[in-house]
């Protein structure tokens, strides 16, 4: 996207300019390797940790085994993580297909790619290989790309795919698969009426994760389970309460940083008496496509659910300076706060760094900040974070009512 939009800052590039997905993937590979030893058995031993290798299952609500040993514990915690889960669509079972667990071994660029769902995952893997050449089929069987974000943001982000030659087929049914000559996967489904029915090189399926639960003598432990994961209290604790769960095993959010601070939670809990709750954590989220999308707290709709009374305030980039500069000015800053005050419920961040961005409004929002505060402290001039401040402009400003207004003016004409 770099190299397509150089000539708007005045940079000629030569045409014919070529990826090398080969090396791309080789340099992803070396980095993945470089950063792997944070969370490799040798580290924890080397902080004094008894690792043990090999598959574990409880035997009771105080025993665990594990490669033919038998481990007493007082407390244990279950953090087994979550699997790419395997939709029910006729014919997946017949072609081999990648996740977005096998989707790095890739070594050859495939020239045409079907990626099944269009969530955070399916929506990333699709504009990366679509900048590298790939065409990209998207089938989701709802509306437009990813449902739980906000309207206007999913919207910019389709846009930006398209531009990128994504090919989006939604509101997709009766998908079916088979295999082809030459280990090619065929698909047919039909999108808005009209049916398509094309041969790609490689099929990715990213509909969303499945909780680890098979194979761990959860039943004779005393811990309650569902496919959707082990079932905790606020605490984290399982219906054993020496066992607790923390990550993807028991948690809608299914995010690294969401599991890191749940893992926080349960050393309180279940090593020093605390009585930390994951309801109190504030957890933000981001959608790394160009423009990202980053989100904290509630969306608009969420908190009218609620019976909550909703101020919404916007700033588009395009009245940015700094985005304006860089030429990023497709994308916004949204907060929602509770009408009469400036409490902050949630918001949406659409920009090229959102991730970075939203942050600020996490901080606010775990430290009850509202966005008075915000329209307090001063950012940097040019900075894209400014529309963060500029948002919180806008909320003082709705303070000028009226009569505040008749009463200044009034001021201001004995003043003078």
């Amino acid at each position: 996207a770099a190299v397509r939009d150089a000539a708007g800052f005045g940079v000629q590039v030569p045409a014919g300019v070529h990826i090398d997905f080969a090396q791309v993937m080789e340099r992803m590979r070396r980095l993945r390797t470089s950063i792997a030893p944070n969370d490799s058995a040798r580290r924890f031993s080397d902080l004094g940790i008894d690792v043990f290798m090999g598959a574990a299952r409880f035997i009771d609500g105080h025993t665990v085994e594990v490669a033919g040993e038998r481990l007493h514990f007082k407390k244990a915690v279950i953090a087994t993580g979550a699997r790419a889960a395997a939709p029910p669509i006729e014919g997946l079972s017949d072609v081999a297909y990648l996740t977005n667990e096998t989707v790095f071994s890739l070594t050859e660029l495939p020239r045409r790619l079907a990626i099944i769902g269009a969530g955070p995952i399916g929506c990333e893997m699709a504009q990366a290989f679509a900048r590298f050449g790939s065409e990209v089929f998207v089938i989701e069987s709802t509306h437009g790309i990813l449902p739980r974000e906000d309207r206007d943001a999913s919207e910019m982000v389709l846009a930006s795919m398209q531009t990128d030659g994504v090919k989006l087929l939604c509101c997709g049914k009766d998908l079916k698969l088979s295999k082809t000559d030459g280990d090619k996967t065929r698909f047919s489904v039909d999108s808005h009426d009209t049916h398509y029915e094309e041969v790609v090189d490689q099929l990715m399926v990213a509909v969303g994760r499945a909780p680890n639960v098979e194979g761990l003598g959860l039943d004779e432990a005393g811990v309650a389970f569902t496919p959707k994961g082990v079932q905790v209290n606020d605490q984290l604790q399982t219906t054993q309460p020496d066992i607790y769960a923390a990550g993807d095993i028991c948690s809608p959010y299914q995010f690294t940083h969401a599991a890191d601070f749940m893992a926080r939670i349960v050393i309180r809990n279940a090593l020093f008496m605390g009585r930390a709750k994951a309801s109190a954590l504030t957890i933000p989220w981001c959608t790394y496509t160009e423009p990202e999308i980053a989100h904290v707290g509630l969306y608009e709709k969420q908190a009218q659910d609620q019976g909550m009374q909703v101020e919404t305030f916007t700033r588009a980039f395009k009245e940015v300076d700094r985005a304006i500069l860089e030429g990023q000015t497709n994308g916004f800053a949204r907060v929602h706060v509770r009408k009469g005050s400036d409490k902050i419920i949630g918001a949406t961040i659409v920009a090229s760094h959102a991730g970075d961005l939203i942050s600020e409004i996490t901080l606010a929002m775990t430290h009850n900040l509202g966005l008075k505060q915000i329209a307090d402290t001063i950012h940097p001039y040019p900075t894209q974070a400014e529309a963060i401040r500029q948002v919180a402009d806008a909320f003082n400003r709705t303070r000028l009512t009226p009569l505040v207004k008749s009463l200044f003016s009034r001021w201001m004409a004995w003043r003078r």
